[in-house]
């Protein structure tokens, strides 16, 4: 009866053992760090305010802050991460990489949300994002040119260099989010990557067919670009304009 109990005490302590071996490790959150945070949040009535508060006396120390908040107030994501980005944009990056880590929101919504906090920034949130979730490529083109359609040519830029390989998917899914970019985007493109001047302006024309005017400009935009007229009044038979239609963009010079 004995040994059958120590067998039992034994096997239940090599289960708890092994259950400890094995189980996720449990974040490590700076006791000091956590102290400070809450006096700051008690004092400013608001984790965003003090966030912005401990930004402004210790920048070197946002990121570092930002992961102790996201531990401690996880609800409160949007608040932190928008205030902390606000008020020190050079570390985008970082906090950006930091939440998508986390997974404390869906990477396309971290992105509108960082982009949101600091579209100068932009270039940095995308490739941050793109980065850490490439399966969600396309998800991230479109948020990001919708929400700051005014860099999206910087946004095609950033990740079809990251991503070369996939640079028709990127324009496609830019254009298809906002079309009347078409022709900022491709002069962009045709910069990085001359020798698909063909793919691009193809799938830039027809991806803004029902937009003659945009078509217009973006054959005026491959045109500078340094794309022969031969090519230029290719484009555009192709895309059912005349020769009379054509002839202000080649005569144009």
């Amino acid at each position: 009866m004995r040994s059958t109990c120590l067998l039992a005490v034994c096997a239940l302590l090599s289960s708890a053992v092994c259950a400890t071996e094995f189980a996720e490790p449990e974040p490590v959150v700076d006791p000091y760090q956590a102290k400070f945070l809450k006096r700051q949040v008690d004092q400013n009535m608001s984790v965003g305010r003090a966030i912005r508060s401990i930004a402004s006396h210790y920048p070197q120390d946002v990121v570092s802050i930002v992961d102790v908040a996201l531990e401690m107030y996880p609800e409160k994501y949007r608040e932190i991460i928008f205030s902390a980005i606000s008020a020190q944009p050079s570390s985008t990056q970082a906090i950006v990489e930091l939440a998508l880590e986390k997974e404390v929101s869906s990477c396309p919504a971290i992105v509108k949300l960082a982009i949101s906090a600091e579209p100068s920034y932009v270039d940095f949130v995308v490739q941050a994002a793109a980065n850490a979730t490439p399966d969600e490529l396309d998800e991230i083109v479109r948020v990001a040119v919708m929400t700051e359609p005014n860099s999206a040519d910087t946004i095609v830029q950033t990740l079809s260099r990251e991503h070369p390989n996939k640079v028709i998917e990127i324009l496609t899914t830019a254009l298809d989010a906002v079309p009347y970019v078409g022709e900022y985007v491709v002069d962009s493109l045709l910069a990085l990557f001359p020798n698909q001047a063909d793919d691009v302006v193809e799938t830039a024309i027809r991806e803004s067919s029902t937009q003659r005017e945009q078509v217009l400009r973006i054959l005026e935009t491959a045109q500078d670009a340094g794309v022969s007229d031969e090519k230029i009044r290719g484009y555009g038979l192709n895309a059912g304009f005349s020769e009379e239609e054509l002839a202000g963009v080649l005569n144009d010079k």
